[in-house]
């Protein structure tokens, strides 16, 4: 993972607070979560600038479980959350987290 790896609520409620940031949750130990990873990876490579992070469900369980109650989305893994002013405005799991669905959900917020 390129991007920066947000280690506690504190942190991560300041980030969800932004105009805009992306939160990538996965597994190291899924085969899934690996190949979503180097999607997510692959637009950050792409979008050096655009605010983003993310957990590893199971070093942070805590974490994870604090994002699905504060979300109130389900929690998945891996999963793609974006956030806009502490609104969630798009989120996918699984396969569907491609660097081309990421690019359209960031660029989906920066034409509104």
């Amino acid at each position: 993972m390129k991007a920066n790896q947000v280690s506690d609520q504190t942190a991560l409620a300041a980030a969800i607070e932004q105009p805009k940031f992306l939160l990538f949750k996965h597994s190291f130990r899924c085969g899934i979560s690996g190949a979503a990873g180097q999607q997510y990876d692959r637009f950050v490579d792409q979008n050096p600038d655009f605010p983003t992070g993310w957990i590893d469900v199971v070093e942070q369980k805590l974490l994870s479980n604090w994002i699905a109650e504060h979300s109130g989305l389900r929690h998945q893994s891996p999963q793609a959350i974006l956030f806009a002013d502490g609104d969630i405005v798009w989120s996918t799991t699984h396969h569907s987290i491609t660097d081309d669905s990421l690019q359209t959900a960031v660029d989906s917020i920066h034409s509104k």
